[in-house]
């Protein structure tokens, strides 16, 4: 049931609640679109703050300040992404496109980003593992950079081209 809530529920009410009422609410206003896909987020993160309550809720004994770091950090996390999901609705003018990128957010989850990946079995340094893995990491976050407006490119945008200054 948390997969379900967590990969198709979750993604795909926030993008019916926040997307398609929130973006073209700013889309209305003289804002320009780079603000627009700041702004949209943060509506969007502080829609995750009661996972703070949450938190608590579920361990009584972990200090507030370690909750407060934490929920600090989902809601800047969900913020950035909030301003992805805003970037690739405005961009394609779907709402499917939005959701597909959502779900597999949540589906895949934060990388590591520090430290050694072990072996599955359990058997040797696994460097060869670690090096693979954080060459496929780089690689992939460059590739997403470089190619990220083709990817995002299509005829159903929700404003012209020129609105992103490019």
């Amino acid at each position: 049931m948390l997969t379900w809530r967590n990969i198709v529920a979750g993604p795909l009410t926030k993008k019916l609640l926040f997307r398609t009422s929130s973006v073209p609410l700013f889309l209305l206003s003289p804002l320009p679109v780079s603000r627009i896909i700041f702004y949209s987020p943060v509506i969007f993160g502080l829609a995750h703050v009661h996972h703070f309550y949450e938190f608590r809720l579920q361990n009584p004994r972990v200090p507030v300040f370690a909750a407060l770091l934490r929920s600090v950090f989902q809601f800047s996390f969900t913020t950035l992404f909030g301003a992805y999901a805003t970037f690739v609705f405005i961009r394609t003018g779907s709402l499917l496109a939005a959701f597909a990128v959502h779900a597999f957010c949540n589906g895949m989850g934060l990388p590591k980003v520090w430290g050694r990946v072990e072996r599955l079995d359990g058997r040797g340094s696994g460097l060869a593992w670690t090096v693979g893995y954080y060459t496929l990491l780089v690689g992939g976050a460059v590739g997403f950079w470089k190619e990220l407006w083709a990817l995002t490119e299509g005829g159903n945008g929700l404003v012209p081209r020129s609105a992103f200054g490019r």
